[in-house]
C-alpha cells in the first residue's frame, strides 16, 4: 500500500474519540486548528458540530491560516436548520460550492446533505443536484466527493424502488471508498446487502453481509452504521423466518453505541421498531406493544422522518399489525392508512404498492370487498406504474447505448477517412521529394528523438528528486509534531530542575563558607558538602543539556515559517563565521584558528529566509570549528614528549559563487579530521552525531538540511576524506 493512499485511510479512518482527547491535550494553536478541522470532516453534519464550528472559527480569527468561508456559510446553514427555516438547504449547498472551490474533500457533508434534501421532500432537486455534483468531481478525480455522490444516488434509487441502479451506484460508491475509507467501504457493501434484501435476492444479500462482517474494520463501524448493519440482518431473517436470529439482531442494532445524541434517538426508535415486528410474527403480542409505545414516544418528540439512513420507519405499519393482532380492527384500519398516507406525501414508491396490497388484504379479511376492491385496483395501477418507470429506465439506457454506438461509428468513420487522406498525401509528397524529403525526415526524427530522450532524461530526474522530497517531508511532518509535544511536555519541569539545582548550588555555597571557621572536626561535612556541590552542578549541567535539545527539536518543528527577503549573502556568510567562532572562543579561551573567506563581490542579493540560513551557516560553521579543534587536540596528544614534524593550523573557509543552472554556490570547507563514508551517508539523519555523549543533539544538521531542501528548494550535501577535512556545500536557486 502505497504512502499516499495509508495516509487517506488513517484520516478519514481516524477515531473521533481518540481525536477528542488529543484535542483536550493540545495548547498550542496551531496544532488545536489542526484537530478541529479533522473533527468537523467526521463529525456528523447537525447542530451538534456547531461548538466545534465556534472554535475553529475562534482559532483561525488568531491565526489567520485557513479560509474559513464554507465554515461560516457550514455553521449558517446550520443555525438556520436547528431553527426550522428551509433557507438551511441553500446555505448548506453554498458551503459545498465554497470547498469546491478550495479543493477540499468532503464525503461526510455530500452525505449528510441527503437529510436535508428529504426532509424538504425534495426529491428530484436532490436527484439533479448530485448528478451535476458526481460530473463535477469525476472530471476532476476527486475520489472521496465522488464515492459521497454514488451513496447518496444509490440511497435516492433504493427510495424510488430502482433497485437496480441502487445496487450499481452502492458498488461504485464501495469501489471508490476502498481508495480512502475502510470504514466506509464496510458500510457500503453493507447498504448493497441491504438492497439485495430489499430486492428479495436473499443469497445475494447474505453474500454481501457476511463480506462485511468478516473484515476486521467492521469492529471499528460504529453509531448509525452499526445499528442499521443489524437492522438489515433482523430484516433478512424474518423474511426466512428465522426469528431468533432477526430477534438477536435487532437486540444488537438496540445495544449499538450511538455517540451522538441527536442520532441516538433515531436509531433507538427504529431498532424498537423492528424488534416489535419480529415479537409480533413469534405471536408476542404485548411485549411488542410496550416496545412500540416507546418508539411512538420518540417519534412524538423527535418528528422522524419515514426514510432516514438506518431505513424506513414503519411505525404505522407496525401498528396497524399490533392492533390486528389484537383484534382491535378499527385502530389497525387507521394506522395502515395513516401508514399509506405518509408513505405517499414522503414520495417512498417502494412502499406505497406495499401498503395497498396491505390495505386490500386487511379490507377483504374484514369482509368488506367494496374497499378490498378498491385498494386491490390502486395496488395494480401503482404496481403497473412502477413497472413502467423501470421499463422506461431500461429503454433509456438501450437509447443511450444506441446513441453512444451510433456516435462511436461517425467517429471511426471520420477516423478512417482521414487516414485514406493521410496516405494519399504522403503518396504525393514522396513522389515529389523523393529521397531529400527521406532524409529530411530521418534527420528529423533523429533530433525529435534526441531531444525526447533529453526530456526523458529530466523529467526521470526531477521526478525522482520530487519523490525523495515527498518522503523526506513527510518524516519531517510527523518528526516535527511529535517533537513539539514532547518538547512542550518536558520544558516546564526541566526548568524547574534546572533553577532548583541553581538555587541549591548557592545553598551550599554559603553553607561552605559559613563553615571555613569551624573547629577540625567539621572537615568531614566540608567534604560532603563540596561533593554535593559537584553533584548539583551536574544537575544544572544536564538540564541545560536536556533544554539545548528540546530548543532543537522545537526549532526543527518551526522550520520554514519565515518570510522571504532579498539578502547579501556575502554579509551573511561573513556574520555567521564570525559568530561561530567567537562562540567556540567563549567555551575554549586557548582556541585559535585561521579563518578565511572566499566571497563573489558580483553576487546580487538572493531572496531567502534570513534568520533560517543564518542558523544553517552558524551550524555548518561551528561544526568545522569544533571539527579543527578535535584535529588540534588529537595533533597535541600524538606529538607529545617530541617536535612534530610540521605544526597543523586549524583553518576554516567560507566561499560563495554563482553556480551553473541559475544557482548560487555556499561552501563552508575545514580542515579538520574528516568523515569516513558511512557517516557521511547518516550526517543528515535527525538524532545521529559523532560527538561525545552530552555535547551534541544530533538535531542541528538535520535541521539545516530541512531549511535548504524544504524551506528554499535548494540542496545540501558533503563532501568529506578522513585525514584531509569536510566541505558542506549549499546550491541554492535564483529566481524562486
Amino acid at each position: 500500500m502505497s504512502g499516499p493512499l495509508l495516509a487517506q485511510r488513517r484520516y478519514w479512518d481516524a477515531d473521533y474519540d481518540s481525536l477528542t482527547r488529543v484535542l483536550a491535550g493540545q495548547r498550542a494553536d496551531s496544532a488545536r486548528l489542526r484537530t478541529v478541522v479533522h473533527l468537523l470532516d467526521l463529525h456528523p453534519t447537525n447542530p451538534q458540530a456547531l461548538p466545534l464550528l465556534d472554535q475553529l472559527l475562534a482559532l483561525n480569527q488568531r491565526l489567520q491560516v485557513l479560509d474559513d468561508t464554507p465554515y461560516r456559510r457550514l455553521r449558517t446553514g446550520l443555525t438556520l436548520w436547528k431553527q426550522g427555516n428551509a433557507a438551511a438547504l441553500d446555505s448548506m449547498k453554498t458551503a459545498v460550492a465554497d470547498f469546491d472551490r478550495l479543493g477540499r474533500p468532503i464525503p461526510w457533508l455530500l452525505i449528510d446533505l441527503v437529510t436535508f434534501y428529504n426532509r424538504s421532500n425534495a426529491m428530484a432537486a436532490r436527484k439533479q443536484y448530485y448528478d451535476e455534483k458526481l460530473a463535477f468531481y469525476r472530471l476532476r478525480d476527486a475520489p472521496e466527493n465522488t464515492a459521497a455522490c454514488y451513496l447518496s444516488q444509490g440511497a435516492y434509487y433504493r427510495r424510488t424502488g430502482d433497485y437496480n441502479r441502487a445496487i450499481n451506484s452502492s458498488l461504485r460508491a464501495a469501489d471508490m471508498a476502498e481508495q480512502f475509507s475502510r470504514k466506509l467501504y464496510v458500510n457500503e457493501l453493507l447498504v448493497t446487502g441491504a438492497i439485495y434484501a430489499d430486492w428479495g435476492n436473499t443469497d445475494k444479500a447474505v453474500q454481501y453481509l457476511s463480506m462485511a462482517r468478516a473484515l476486521p474494520e467492521f469492529r471499528q463501524v460504529q453509531g448509525q452504521n452499526r445499528v442499521f448493519t443489524f437492522l438489515a440482518l433482523s430484516k433478512l431473517y424474518l423474511q426466512e423466518r428465522l426469528y431468533a436470529a432477526a430477534l438477536q439482531a435487532s437486540n444488537s442494532a438496540l445495544a449499538a453505541r450511538v455517540s451522538d445524541a441527536a442520532d441516538r434517538g433515531l436509531t433507538q426508535a427504529h431498532g424498537l421498531v423492528q424488534k416489535a415486528a419480529v415479537l409480533l410474527q413469534m405471536k408476542q403480542v404485548e411485549p411488542a406493544g410496550q416496545l412500540l409505545r416507546r418508539a411512538q414516544q420518540l417519534d412524538d418528540s423527535l418528528h422522524l422522518a419515514m426514510s432516514d439512513k438506518p431505513g424506513e420507519f414503519e411505525l404505522d405499519a407496525t401498528w396497524a399489525r399490533y392492533y390486528t393482532a389484537r383484534h382491535d380492527f378499527a385502530r389497525a384500519e387507521a394506522h395502515w392508512l395513516l401508514a399509506y398516507q405518509k408513505a405517499t406525501a414522503a414520495k417512498l414508491d417502494r412502499l406505497r404498492p406495499k401498503y395497498l396490497q396491505q390495505l386490500a388484504a386487511f379490507y377483504d379479511a374484514r369482509g368488506r370487498p367494496a374497499e378490498a376492491q378498491r385498494y386491490s385496483r390502486a395496488y395494480i395501477a401503482q404496481a403497473d406504474t412502477f413497472n413502467a418507470a423501470q421499463n422506461n429506465f431500461h429503454v433509456a439506457q438501450y437509447e443511450n447505448e444506441r446513441v453512444e454506438q451510433a456516435q462511436n461509428a461517425q467517429i471511426n468513420d471520420l477516423r478512417q477517412a482521414q487516414a485514406v487522406q493521410a496516405v494519399r498525401l504522403r503518396l504525393g509528397n514522396w513522389l515529389l521529394l523523393g529521397a531529400l524529403l527521406a532524409i529530411v525526415l530521418v534527420s528529423g526524427l533523429g533530433v525529435f528523438i534526441y531531444r525526447q530522450l533529453r526530456v526523458n532524461r529530466r523529467t526521470l530526474a526531477q521526478l525522482r528528486q520530487a519523490q525523495s522530497q515527498l518522503v523526506q517531508a513527510e518524516k519531517m511532518a510527523f518528526l516535527g509534531e511529535l517533537t513539539a509535544g514532547i518538547a512542550h511536555e518536558l520544558q516546564n519541569p526541566l526548568n524547574f530542575m534546572k533553577n532548583f539545582a541553581e538555587v541549591s548550588t548557592n545553598l551550599v555555597e554559603d553553607m561552605h563558607a559559613g563553615a571555613d571557621g569551624a573547629a577540625s572536626s567539621a572537615g568531614l561535612e566540608g567534604e560532603i558538602l563540596v561533593g554535593l556541590k559537584q553533584n548539583l552542578q551536574q544537575i544544572s549541567q544536564h538540564g541545560q543539556r536536556a533544554s539545548a535539545i528540546i530548543k532543537g527539536m522545537l526549532e526543527h518543528s518551526r522550520a520554514g515559517t519565515g518570510r522571504r527577503e532579498p539578502t547579501d549573502l556575502n554579509a551573511l556568510a561573513s556574520e555567521q563565521l564570525t559568530l561561530a567562532y567567537q562562540g567556540m572562543r567563549a567555551l575554549d579561551k586557548t582556541f585559535h584558528a585561521h579563518l578565511a573567506t572566499e566571497l563573489d563581490p558580483g553576487l546580487d542579493l538572493v531572496s531567502v529566509v534570513t534568520q533560517d540560513l543564518g542558523r544553517v551557516l552558524l551550524n555548518l560553521c561551528t561544526n568545522a570549528l569544533y571539527a579543527v579543534r578535535q584535529r588540534q587536540q588529537q595533533e597535541a596528544l600524538a606529538t607529545s614528549g617530541h617536535a612534530p614534524e610540521a605544526a597543523y593550523e586549524p583553518t576554516v573557509v567560507v566561499s560563495t559563487a554563482r553556480g551553473t543552472g541559475r544557482a548560487v554556490e555556499i561552501r563552508v570547507k575545514d580542515n579538520g579530521p574528516g568523515m569516513p563514508p558511512d557517516v557521511q551517508q547518516q550526517v543528515f539523519q535527525p538524532f545521529f552525531t559523532t560527538k561525545p555523549a552530552g555535547e551534541g543533539t544530533g538535531l542541528g544538521l538535520s535541521l539545516s538540511y530541512d531549511i535548504v531542501t524544504k524551506g528554499h528548494g535548494g540542496t545540501l550535501t558533503v563532501h568529506s576524506q578522513e585525514g584531509h577535512g569536510t566541505e558542506f556545500l549549499i546550491r541554492l536557486p535564483l529566481g524562486r
